[in-house]
C-alpha cells in the first residue's frame, strides 16, 4: 500500500509520458488520468449516460462508444460545454486515481494528471503529497506539438493557450524537471527524484 502519492503534470508535449515511463521502469505504479478518463465514459457506464444526457446522442458513434473527435470539437471553443463535461468526468477520474494509488504496492505511487492545474490543483486533489511538474519553454512546446501532431503554428498556439499557463503550473509545483533537452537527460532527473521520494515516503 502506497501512503505517499506524487502528482505528475505538465503541458501538452512537455514530456510527461516519458517521465512516467522512467518511474514505471523503477517499479513505481503510475495511475494515468487519461486512462481513467476513458474508463469513466466507456459504453454502459454511468459517466457515458450522463454525457449523452448533457450533450445529446450525436456525441456517440454508431457502435455506442463516445465520439471523441466530435466531443473535442464541441468543447474546444465552448467554455460552458467544457465545464459541463469536466463536471461529469473529473470526479470519476479523481476517485479512480486515488483508489489505484492507495492500493499500489511500493513506497510511493504516481498519479499522472495532465490537467491537474486546470482541474483545481491541490484543492481538487488534497491527497497528493507532492506535485512534480515537467516544464518546458513555450517555444519548445510549440515546436514539439507541430512535429508530433502535424499541425500548423496557429493551431499549436491555440492548443497551448487552451491549457493553464506555464506560470500557473509552476505555482503549484513542489518539484520541477525542465525537459528542454534530449530524452536521455531525463534519466538522471528521474533517478534523483526517485531517491528523494523513497526517502520522503520512509519518514
Amino acid at each position: 500500500m502506497s501512503d505517499y502519492i506524487i502528482g505528475l503534470t505538465g503541458g501538452v508535449a512537455s514530456g510527461k509520458s516519458e517521465v512516467a515511463l522512467r518511474f514505471a521502469a523503477r517499479g513505481i505504479t503510475v495511475a494515468d488520468a487519461d486512462v481513467a478518463a476513458r474508463a469513466a465514459v466507456e459504453p454502459g457506464s454511468e459517466g457515458l449516460a450522463e454525457v449523452v444526457a448533457a450533450f445529446g446522442p450525436q456525441v456517440l458513434l454508431p457502435d455506442g462508444t463516445l465520439d471523441r473527435g466530435a466531443m473535442r470539437r464541441l468543447v474546444f471553443d465552448d467554455v460552458d460545454a467544457r465545464k459541463r463535461l469536466e463536471a461529469i468526468v473529473h470526479p470519476r477520474v479523481r476517485a479512480q486515481l486515488q483508489g489505484q494509488c492507495a492500493t499500489a504496492p511500493g513506497a510511493y505511487a504516481i498519479a499522472a494528471i495532465p490537467l491537474l492545474t486546470e482541474g483545481g490543483g491541490r484543492n481538487a486533489y488534497p491527497w497528493l503529497d507532492r506535485i512534480l511538474l515537467v516544464d518546458v519553454p513555450e517555444a519548445v512546446q510549440a515546436e514539439r506539438v507541430m512535429a508530433r501532431d502535424r499541425v500548423d503554428a496557429e493551431l499549436a498556439r491555440k492548443m497551448i493557450a487552451a491549457q493553464a499557463t506555464r506560470a500557473q503550473r509552476l505555482a503549484i509545483a513542489d518539484d520541477i524537471i525542465v525537459n528542454d533537452g534530449v530524452l536521455d537527460d531525463l534519466d538522471a532527473h528521474v533517478e534523483a527524484l526517485h531517491r528523494r521520494y523513497l526517502a520522503f515516503a520512509a519518514m
